[in-house]
């Protein structure tokens, strides 16, 4: 790693933190009265955690970690921004103000600083910076013997998810708990309707069909000190080889429900279509603002995934199931979940906070020495979501043994990050044109 000269962000520190700081502490600090204390069996073993990727959503994470376990403490965080850093400490000191447990030496910046906080002496990693990392910092970890909470998704490129696959099958063999952030397979009622899905209650499945359509999300605007390199990782979303496209980025959650009813079973290949019809400005770097994509699974099943971000538009998040004997719909955002035809259910059962329980469930399974591993199947969800991609913006059909293999490498190497460093990335994608995958 080339000596870094450059301080990213830090005459419009204080800027900076104005505009983006207030959102993250309050958020957090929701969260965090959110969610009850977990009353466990006391255990005086400290478990160790280092946070990395200090956003609002690694952040939130170290909350939740923190009350998974009572004995649990943060004595290592990274970031490649000074600021996000401070922000995210400020926001947890002031929630857990005895459980934050390092000084100024382990607060790590920089691109190499995932490296020094697994080379502390952490139990449990926490990875929350862009999903472009993901592979790099997983396979550290693990090599490591880190126990980790890999957030979704775990990569933009099939190089990347393949590399996910190793770090997975090392994790069995070195007994260690890898943890997804694909957080809708921790939700009770998600649970109770794929269970019965998995059981025959709707008979074969003939069809999946999700949908996720929403509005934009934020945009950093340019700050005179930022390089090429800062202004692209500050706005990371919108770079897909950062981000993946917003398909890889957001809309996997409802693949990974797709590929969850399917069993885990890739698609044999998928066509469809997307495109920038509203997000078309420079400030929107080289994704997509819709796309549509039909997945044809074994037996002439089929699955459909809808999604786009555009202001002014109708929203959902729905998964539809049809089946010879019924159909099962998630109505996520209104928490609807049944089953009607022969077998008419409707979910009246608990209803839990996924982001805490998969984080209650993860420290559970190190703590009883019986380790939880979600590798295989957040690299499937992933890989779905890129194939997804693929065929958007080549307007191809594709196989999932050809999206599986490629070599297409989308970023830099992990380890090739300076500030000064000029990448453009892939440009914008013209189905028809566009040859690569």
């Amino acid at each position: 790693m080339k000596k870094n000269t450059y301080e990213p962000g830090k005459t419009n520190r204080r800027a900076f933190l104005k505009s983006t700081g207030t959102a993250v502490i309050a958020n957090t600090l929701a969260l965090t009265l959110s969610f009850p204390e977990q009353i466990r069996a006391a255990n005086k073993n400290t478990l160790k955690v280092g946070l990395i990727g200090c956003g609002g959503r690694g952040t939130g994470a170290a909350v939740q970690a923190l009350k998974a376990d009572p004995d649990a403490v943060i004595t290592a965080m990274a970031d490649v921004f000074p600021d996000r850093l401070e922000e995210a400490y400020q926001s947890l000191i002031k929630v857990f103000p005895k459980r934050i447990k390092l000084n100024k030496e382990h607060k790590y910046v920089g691109f190499d600083a995932y490296k020094k906080v697994i080379e502390s002496d952490v139990d449990v990693v926490l990875l929350a910076t862009p999903p472009s990392f993901r592979p790099d910092h997983l396979m550290a970890a693990v090599e490591a013997g880190k126990h980790t909470f890999c957030e979704k998704p775990v990569a933009v490129d099939a190089p990347g998810v393949r590399k996910v696959l190793e770090a997975a099958k090392k994790a069995k063999q070195k007994n260690l708990s890898i943890l997804s952030g694909f957080c809708f397979r921790y939700d009770l009622a998600n649970r109770a309707t794929f269970s019965k899905v998995h059981q025959g209650e709707i008979g074969e499945i003939k069809m999946v069909a999700t949908t996720r359509n929403g509005g934009p999300v934020w945009h950093l605007p340019r700050q005179p000190q930022w390089t090429d390199m800062e202004y692209q990782m500050r706005n990371w979303y919108y770079q897909n080889w950062l981000s993946g496209d917003f398909i890889v980025e957001q809309a996997v959650h409802s693949l990974d429900m797709m590929s969850w009813a399917m069993g885990d079973k890739p698609p044999l290949k998928a066509s469809g279509s997307g495109g920038r019809q509203v997000r078309t400005e420079a400030i929107y770097g080289n994704i997509y603002d819709h796309f549509a994509i039909e997945y044809e699974y074994e037996q002439g099943v089929k699955g459909f995934h809808f999604t786009r971000q555009q202001s002014g538009c109708s929203t959902a998040n729905t998964v539809d199931i049809a089946g010879t004997e019924g159909n099962a719909s998630l109505n996520l955002w209104r928490g609807v979940h049944e089953i009607t035809g022969k077998n008419k259910w409707l979910y009246r059962g608990e209803k839990n906070d996924m982001y805490q329980t998969e984080q209650d469930e993860f420290f559970a399974s190190i703590r009883q020495g019986k380790p939880m591993n979600d590798g295989e199947w957040m690299a499937t969800s992933t890989m779905l979501a890129v194939l997804g991609r693929m065929v958007a913006y080549t307007g191809q059909t594709i196989s999932w043994e050809e999206a599986f293999n490629s070599e297409q490498v989308l970023g830099p190497k992990t380890d090739e990050f300076t500030w000064q460093l000029k990448w453009p990335g892939p440009g914008i994608a013209i189905p028809g044109i566009t040859k690569q995958f």
